[in-house]
């Protein structure tokens, strides 16, 4: 059995998490969600009118800006700003999920909600200083102990003969994405209110 990386040190690490990102780092991105259901496209698979989104949803995170580059190509001179933005994967999960219930520190505020049920993917968009960003890529696999609880390694009995317990150990962490910069006029949002 696991020595380290129980429920109680998981609601720790997660508490110490929650008030790290906002009340010392307090980065905030604003999330749009891609409607692609309610995207009407042309016959080249191309947004005809413009991208649809839910509404937006306001988080904290870990951004970390690049360098800009400016590549020269046959068509001319583009522009190129990638950033990566570490979220922790518990504040995106349902709101029922019991790791976003209770009291989460001193730490409270009426604008961020813990629980934004959101499953980040490639084509939604970040705002962030004034700016957005598309998502190229996501990855899940920052686990704390080493341990991801989704998989066990049981045996064909359904059992871990070496390590009795083992789903309750360990907690994957945070989601990070990549994304590349795109001008506002090519998202179609506009910001009305803050």
């Amino acid at each position: 059995m696991a020595l380290y990386g129980g429920s109680r040190d998981i609601s720790m690490f997660r508490r110490v998490n929650r008030e790290l990102m906002g009340n010392i780092i307090s980065q905030e991105i604003i999330y749009y969600k891609y409607k692609i259901g309610e995207t009407k496209t042309n016959m080249y698979g191309e947004a005809a009118e413009g991208r649809n989104f839910f509404d937006p949803v306001m988080l904290f995170a870990l951004v970390e800006v690049e360098g800009t580059s400016s590549p020269t190509s046959d068509l001319g001179v583009d522009f190129n700003w990638p950033i990566t933005v570490r979220l922790l994967r518990d504040d995106l999960l349902s709101k029922l999920n019991p790791a976003n219930q209770g009291q989460f520190g001193t730490f409270q505020t009426p604008f961020i909600q813990y629980g934004a049920e959101i499953h980040p993917e490639v084509g939604d968009i970040i705002g962030y200083q004034n700016g957005y960003w598309e998502v190229d890529n996501t990855n899940q696999t920052q686990y704390f102990v080493g341990k991801d609880p989704q998989y066990p390694y049981y045996d064909a009995n359904g059992q871990n003969p070496l390590n009795p317990g083992l789903e309750d150990f360990g907690y994957n962490v945070d989601v990070e994405l990549t994304c590349h910069y795109v001008p506002s006029d090519r998202v179609n949002i506009i910001l009305s209110r803050m």
